[in-house]
């Protein structure tokens, strides 16, 4: 069954949809959606290579407007829309406590967010409740989002082949990996 999504997902990646589909996944994951672009940005760069620099551009520029769109909805609509998904992710209890924790650190928590499987989207509402500035908000979503997606994209370019064989080969491996990684981000972030 992972072979044939794996094979699915890999045709798929070289179709002419799939920058529209990276780019909305990167846009709804900084704000709401669970599942992170690189789902999307490994097989594509896989398929199409050529085209790893664009991909990750791509995704760099929707996560980080997606991640304005969090900004947005924690400055305006706490009560109404982050309320529920703070909740949801187990936050509002300490909220005010981490409020006077993330304007002194905000540049560092925005950027570590953004590098890691922490649910950059935490952040990115946590930015707006918090009334971090947007201008640096802005600018280390850019540096860290950039980072993640070029430092994949890069190492997929670079090494493919390589990449491909591994993953096939190991594909049950790979998948129980990235399942670990993403249930331990919203673990981390539960106890955190």
């Amino acid at each position: 069954m992972i072979r044939r999504l794996y094979d699915w997902t890999l045709s798929l990646a070289a179709g002419p949809r799939a920058p529209a589909a990276l780019g909305s996944v990167s846009f709804v994951e900084s704000s709401v959606f669970p599942i992170p672009p690189d789902i999307l940005l490994i097989p594509m760069v896989i398929a199409r290579r050529e085209k790893a620099w664009w991909y990750a551009l791509l995704c760099t520029v929707a996560s980080v407007a997606g991640g304005v769109l969090g900004y947005l909805i924690g400055m305006f609509l706490f009560e109404q829309v982050a309320v529920p998904i703070l909740s949801f992710y187990g936050k509002m209890e300490k909220f005010d406590e981490f409020r006077d924790v993330f304007n002194h650190w905000g540049w560092w928590f925005v950027f570590i967010a953004g590098l890691t499987p922490f649910p950059y989207k935490v952040i990115t509402i946590a930015s707006g409740v918090a009334g971090l500035s947007l201008p640096v908000f802005v600018v280390a979503s850019i540096v860290s989002r950039g980072l993640r997606f070029f430092v994949v994209a890069g190492l997929l370019y670079l090494f493919g082949p390589v990449i491909k064989d591994f993953i096939e080969k190991r594909l049950g491996l790979m998948f129980t990996l990235f399942v670990v990684l993403l249930v331990g981000g919203f673990i981390l972030l539960r106890y955190i």
